[in-house]
């Protein structure tokens, strides 16, 4: 059943607790983007996102009538143009009964409102040239740019 059109989506931490959304969320993330990854990723992941190391990831996961219907995961790092550190936005993902109703610009606010807190005011992603439904939301939200991405041929 669809997430009620005007609740107002709950972004939170992740905790241990939510191991199980989680896992069923990311899935779907990466069902989406074609890709799957060994259950050591699975593990090693959201071990790293519930960890003190500064180096690890941070997780959100976002709730509308109590059921879990998103998530973010975002790192800090250091930039080599820049004195502050810089937050990339690694993972953001939305169920898709609860996409168009504010869970994805609430995901991204909070990951926002984080950065500032930890005075790292640049915030970016990567996103599919096909991911168009979400571009909607991201030419919103943020400015995109003319930078194209290369990776390592191995």
């Amino acid at each position: 059943m669809p997430p009620s059109p005007h609740a107002t989506p709950i972004i939170r931490p992740l905790a241990a607790g939510d191991e199980a959304d989680w896992r069923r969320l990311w899935s779907a993330y990466l069902d989406f983007y074609q890709t799957t990854v060994p259950e050591a990723v699975f593990a090693s992941t959201f071990a790293r996102l519930l960890g003190s190391d500064p180096r690890d990831f941070n997780g959100l996961i976002a709730t509308v009538d109590g059921k879990a219907v998103g998530l973010a995961h975002y790192l800090f790092h250091r930039h080599g143009w820049k004195i502050e550190d810089t937050c990339y936005l690694q993972d953001l993902y939305v169920d898709p009964v609860a996409r168009g109703t504010g869970v994805g610009r609430a995901l991204i606010q909070a990951v926002y409102a984080a950065a500032d807190a930890a005075n790292a005011p640049s915030v970016y992603w990567l996103t599919q040239d096909f991911n168009h439904e979400a571009r909607q939301l991201y030419d919103r939200v943020a400015k995109v740019t003319p930078f194209i991405r290369y990776n390592r041929a191995l």
